[in-house]
């Protein structure tokens, strides 16, 4: 049962009214045999959300922008790559609720732009390149520092949306997962930034499930996006309500950096099996960046034999399949 208190805590956050919750649960038997695995396969459609064509930015940022209406911003400000799922939500929302968008990419405007590039020019967004990765923190400060100047009202949102509020998001959805389907065994899903995986990790804590949260890396090593998990946890913890369950140790934080491959972005062979196999077999588009790869682990995980017969494996399906179109 999810701790009472924690779940009247989660749920009195304010949250961007959107219809479209609870995302579906599909089972994929014939994904399964085509494994050959008899654990059975389901899939989480957080993809399916239909605003700003979905993901789960779109479930964070319902928490994580109605943050910025309470605070009387005008302007989001957020970052990602050019091809960031995170920052074309973000400019979905800014427009739905009439906000400015400002995104700071890393890397170099495109000539045409396609897939999530061509969206953000569609909402509206105000675009800033820099060089690398880790110019894009003090870019978006700059920026909001200069829009205070000018009488704006910014608000910077983190990459992925990934704080306590947008891991409070996951909390609460795995309350809703509950009210489904009986707890899986096992949760696979794709993780970056890190909280997605803190709100399941949360999530499970408080409704002791024991259900184990395997997150597959798109980028990060193990340990460093471990301790960034952890971190939201435990930033989590005074927003749903200082739950003694949030410091369970089941499930653990389990983080799998072995599919990443050569890069952020860059396929591998499993993962462009795992695109292939999941469209031929269950007519599931996956995107090339991450639950490609998060796929990629749960078939080699179900090769392996590490599910066992019966045993319920969900797979949390993230979005992103605008980049098939990169």
């Amino acid at each position: 049962m999810f701790d009472p208190a924690a779940r009247a805590a989660l749920t009195s956050l304010p949250q961007i009214p959107l219809s479209s919750w609870p995302t579906p649960i599909e089972p994929m038997p014939r994904l399964a045999r085509a494994i050959g695995t008899r654990a059975e396969l389901f899939v989480k459609r957080d993809d399916a959300i239909p605003f700003g064509f979905g993901g789960n930015k779109i479930r964070k940022l319902r928490i994580v922008a109605a943050q910025a209406l309470r605070d009387g911003a005008d302007t989001l400000i957020t970052c990602g790559g050019v091809q960031s799922n995170h920052a074309r939500a973000t400019a979905a929302f800014a427009a739905r609720l009439g906000l400015r968008a400002v995104l700071v990419a890393n890397g170099s405007r495109p000539d045409k732009p396609t897939a999530n590039a061509l969206l953000d020019r569609l909402l509206g967004a105000e675009m800033h390149y820099v060089l690398s990765r880790e110019a894009r923190d003090q870019a978006m400060q700059d920026i909001a520092v200069r829009l205070r100047a000018e009488g704006q009202k910014p608000f910077v949102i983190p990459l992925g949306a990934s704080t306590p509020h947008g891991a409070a998001a996951y909390a609460l959805a795995v309350a809703e997962l509950l009210a489904q389907i009986e707890p899986p065994h096992t949760i696979v899903h794709s993780t970056s930034s890190g909280g997605t995986q803190a709100g399941l990790v949360a999530g499970c804590r408080l409704a002791g499930t024991g259900t184990r949260v395997v997150g597959i890396s798109a980028d990060e090593p193990r340990a460093a996006l471990t301790a960034v998990v952890e971190r939201l946890i435990e930033g989590l913890s005074p927003v749903a309500g200082n739950s003694a369950a949030l410091s369970a140790s089941t499930p653990a934080v389990e983080i799998d950096d072995a599919f990443v491959g050569e890069g952020y972005g860059v396929p591998t062979a499993g993962s462009t099996e795992a695109i292939e196999l999941a469209a031929k077999t269950e007519g599931l588009f996956l995107d090339p960046t991450y639950t490609a790869k998060a796929m990629a682990g749960l078939i080699a995980y179900a090769r392996a034999g590490r599910f066992g017969d019966g045993e319920r494996v969900l797979f949390w399906h993230t979005g992103g399949q605008v980049n098939l179109f990169s």
